[in-house]
């Protein structure tokens, strides 16, 4: 059994197939997935979706890019949908200096609000962070983030940051971006993960594994990850890393 822990399943690309994709991700061992908010208007959409399907839970929040739209009354709503019993974590939030979508300034006040928020909401932290890596741990410390912890998703950063993820108490969760032929610094990072911190997802509709690179990502398509990881450890099976994986999962989500 597999968990894919990061999904845009609200995503329009699956619109016309949705429920195809999510019946391939079943077969093929993939028995729960998070999808996950990025403004207000698609950490709604995940509530529905899951409303809607047992196997599918919620992450809520507002991504970096997004953070300009903040508006009064956004905090509120999303202390609503915390009540959802199946919003499992407050995410993706976080920094992204490479598009600068909203300024670095304003990313910094609403990521410590953020991490306030999930603080008060106790609920697990997911963390996206892209050319951000001293700004954002010294946020995630000075917030006291470790009190909830949580997870930096779609961990392509450096062997700093994954010691200081780490020693925050934090989970890394790798993608399809692990199978990529340049990908050799993050396959050697990812070995030295203890195995009680690693998760894997898909971030789907985007970063499709090889030998689906360039497509259009799905969950089906964590089992790509999952067997990447156990040939990078050498002394895993793909049946092992499925059990550590998902037992993590479980564990940080609270997923019974």
């Amino acid at each position: 059994m597999f968990i894919d822990t990061h999904t845009h399943l609200d995503d329009a690309r699956y619109d016309n197939d949705r429920e195809s994709v999510i019946a391939r991700a079943r077969k093929a061992g993939v028995q729960a997935f998070v999808t996950i908010g990025c403004d207000l208007p698609s950490s709604q959409a995940a509530v529905a979706l899951a409303d809607q399907y047992d196997c599918i839970y919620a992450a809520i929040g507002v991504h970096p890019h997004e953070v300009r739209h903040i508006a009064p009354g956004w905090y509120d709503e999303l202390r609503r949908l915390a009540r959802h019993k199946k919003v499992v974590a407050y995410g993706e939030v976080g920094l992204d200096y490479h598009y600068n979508h909203s300024s670095p300034k304003e990313q910094q006040i609403r990521f410590r609000e953020q991490v306030q928020l999930g603080r008060e909401l106790k609920l697990p932290l997911i963390i996206h962070t892209r050319e951000a890596q001293d700004d954002t741990i010294t946020i995630l410390r000075e917030e006291k983030a470790s009190e909830v912890g949580g997870v930096f998703h779609c961990f392509s950063g450096d062997a700093w940051l994954a010691k200081d993820a780490l020693d925050l108490g934090f989970s890394l969760s790798f993608s399809g971006i692990l199978t990529f032929q340049n990908a050799t610094m993050l396959q050697d990072i990812a070995r030295t993960v203890p195995l009680d911190r690693l998760l894997i997802e898909t971030d789907c509709p985007y970063l499709a594994p090889v030998p689906h690179r360039g497509k259009r990502n799905e969950p089906a398509y964590v089992v790509q990850v999952a067997d990447k990881l156990a040939a990078i450890h050498g002394t895993l099976s793909l049946q092992e890393v499925a059990a550590y994986t998902t037992e993590n999962a479980k564990r940080l989500f609270k997923i019974s």
